[in-house]
């Protein structure tokens, strides 16, 4: 046979999947002819195939050199790249390929998924476009498009994307799947449940149908059945730490966790996400001097209208610059006017959206950053795996919520001295606990927020109670509490804020076993903020769930004039309300037992003087609590920090 004999026969093998037939062939025909372009792509892919990438990527790159203008050649190196990880190079290989060959829909649709690892949405958005202008029933094109569409945002267009693709082809998990996931941003849970039950009958060992679903479980309070299915994910795609992320936070609403048993769910995701990634650490040639101006740098991707933007506004207005040099690290997909404000407060901005773990790392390397502060613990769009790599000799977790990350990077957690009282067990933690001198929050009110009006019983006749945290925080021994102080407080009512679905009904149901008559529940939707605010004006006592308490929300609530009953919990972040009340001045209303919760909640609602005495003072007493001491928190957090820094600068 002559030499294009020999490599039509290699192909053949090849494709037969006889491997190492395949190889033998391609190694005469290079023995013979070196520059054989054609055959060096062929073993390039077979070396890849069979795990010798670094050869892999070489012999792609001799074909290219050879004849650069063969579009299939940049196509297959840049999968090769996608496959190691290496996005940017992939990113500009697909780029290339496209570019020789722009009617080819497969490069533009790669295209994309490599641009969306990156975040660049928009990026992607436009490639999966054209992927589908050159082929409308690449269903997979339409899928990934949708999936693109729901992480910017833009809902209404995902979800008509995803039943696009599932028209085309009714069988497809992924579309199911993904739809779920856009329904369930869009509020709409029952629907997403729906979807997502239905991506899971289809591929039954799907990780992503199993994380999407639990998603929307959680969110309407079906938390066992939330947690089974993270636990499922994890099993399934154990080498995601997006899904084992899922599974801890979960886990922090669950009555029967303690923290010693968050902790080593927490190692486990130390164990297998981070601890590989200790090679990549450096060493630190920062200046040792105890007393000079620190560099510190906060990340987090809620540098927005979220809980932790609004909780870090008072704190980036009143940071000494003086004394530090801030460094935020945004990872905002849609930045607003609190982004813009907490902007206004940095030294420096990093748009860190479309950087890799890798490039963020190398960021903070050159910006010498002292102290490297994680505001995201295990919430969505953690960067943990950065602070895995430990870019910064001193590193602490603050703010997401009040617990420890599990890592041995992660060097301090903040925390105050009602959330971890002093002679607690401080070994459920990962990281050595740094209190704060009063509190853990800082509370700036919203500029939504209109002034506090009359004490509700006053019109409705009787009180009203109210919880407007997140449904997911509503645990069965909260609804529990909750009945037995209906049935104990005559005419009273309960308002909760809860997404449409199934769930309504099912309370009803529990409320009616109870012996209470269903009207004297109602449900809250979802609502701007302004209008969140102004409801306030129906409820006279909040009750805080458990074991989670609300931290925001309790924050909005007494504001509003209304004053919060909490339970002091077994975990820090069931303690939230017994630090802010005890800020506030109102220790009387935490509740260390059920029992006592319950009596507490119940003899205020019987007390109207008390009661309106607190609608008109509240605002005034949290103006002058600590909570909205912005100057004096600055300086409590500095001081924190400075501390840290002077015992890594005492270190041998």
């Amino acid at each position: 046979m002559d030499i294009t004999q020999i490599f039509e026969l290699a192909k053949e093998h090849h494709e037969a999947r006889r491997l190492d037939q395949a190889q033998s062939l391609y190694e005469q025909v290079l023995a013979a002819q070196p520059d054989h372009a054609a055959a060096l792509q062929g073993a390039g892919i077979l070396a890849f195939e069979r795990g010798r990438c670094d050869e892999a990527v070489q012999l792609l790159q001799r074909a290219i050199a050879l004849e650069p203008q063969r579009a299939q050649f940049h196509y297959n190196l840049g999968l090769m790249f996608k496959e190691l990880g290496r996005v940017e190079e992939a990113i500009a290989a697909f780029e290339r390929a496209a570019a020789l060959e722009p009617n080819d829909p497969r490069t533009f649709n790669d295209l994309g998924i490599a641009l969306a690892s990156q975040r660049r949405l928009e990026d992607a958005v436009e490639a999966f476009g054209k992927a589908i202008g050159l082929r409308p029933d690449f269903v997979e094109a339409i899928n990934n498009l949708g999936n693109a569409l729901g992480s910017l945002g833009r809902l209404e267009e995902a979800v008509a994307a995803c039943r696009r693709a599932i028209a085309l082809r009714p069988d497809y998990h992924r579309a199911y799947s993904n739809l779920g996931n856009s329904l369930w941003a869009k509020g709409e849970q029952e629907q997403a449940i729906a979807a997502c039950e239905k991506a899971l009958s289809l591929r039954p060992n799907s990780a992503e149908a199993c994380n999407n679903l639990a998603n929307a479980l959680k969110d309407v309070g079906r938390l066992d059945e939330a947690v089974t299915l993270y636990g499922r994910a994890v099993a399934l795609r154990p080498q995601s730490p997006e899904f084992h992320s899922n599974l801890i936070f979960a886990l922090h609403y669950c009555q029967d966790q303690d923290a010693a048993s968050l902790l080593e769910e927490m190692r486990r995701w130390n164990q297998r996400h981070a601890r590989p990634r200790g090679s990549l650490i450096r060493r630190y040639d920062n200046d040792r001097d105890e007393r000079r101006r620190l560099r510190i740098g906060y990340i987090s991707p809620d540098f927005h209208s979220h809980s932790v933007g609004r909780f870090l506004l008072p704190l980036f207005a009143h940071h000494d610059h003086e004394q530090v040099e801030i460094f935020a690290y945004s990872d905002v997909l849609h930045p607003d006017q609190t982004t813009q404000r907490l902007q206004s407060g940095c030294d420096h901005w990093r748009d860190i959206r479309a950087m890799s773990d890798r490039d963020v790392d190398g960021q903070i390397h050159r910006d010498r950053i002292d102290i490297l502060v994680d505001l995201s613990l295990h919430t969505a769009g953690n960067r943990l795996l950065v602070f895995a790599q430990k870019p910064a000799p001193l590193q602490v977790t603050y703010l997401a919520y009040c617990s420890s990350s599990g890592l041995d990077t992660m060097d301090y957690r903040l925390t105050d001295p009602h959330l971890d009282p002093p002679g607690i067990d401080e070994k459920c933690y990962s990281e050595a606990t740094m209190r704060l001198p009063r509190t853990y929050w800082c509370y700036e009110p919203d500029s939504d927020a209109p002034p506090v009006g009359p004490l509700a019983a006053e019109t409705s006749g009787g009180i009203t109670f109210g919880c407007f945290n997140n449904y997911c925080k509503v645990s069965p021994g909260a609804w529990e509490a909750w009945y037995r102080l209906l049935s104990e407080v005559p005419r009273s009512r309960l308002a909760v804020y809860s997404p449409r679905g199934s769930h309504r009904e099912s309370a009803y149901q529990n409320l009616s076993a109870a012996g209470i008559d269903r009207d004297r529940l109602s449900f809250v939707d979802r609502m701007p903020l302004g209008e969140f605010f102004a409801r306030h004006d129906e409820i006279d006592v909040a009750l805080d769930p458990f074991p989670y308490g609300g931290g925001t929300t309790t924050c909005d609530a007494l504001w509003m004039g209304v004053p919060v009953v909490t339970l002091r919990g077994r975990t820090a972040v069931g303690r939230a309300g017994a630090s802010l009340l005890s800020n506030v001045g109102l220790p009387e209303l935490i509740g260390g037992t059920v029992d006592q919760y319950v009596r507490i909640a119940r003899d205020l609602a019987a007390d109207r003087p008390r009661l309106a005495e607190l609608r008109r003072t509240l605002r005034q007493r949290m103006a002058g609590s600590p909570l909205m001491d912005a100057a004096g928190f600055a300086r409590d957090v500095e001081s924190a920090l400075r501390q840290m820094w002077r015992r890594w600068c005492q270190q041998v």
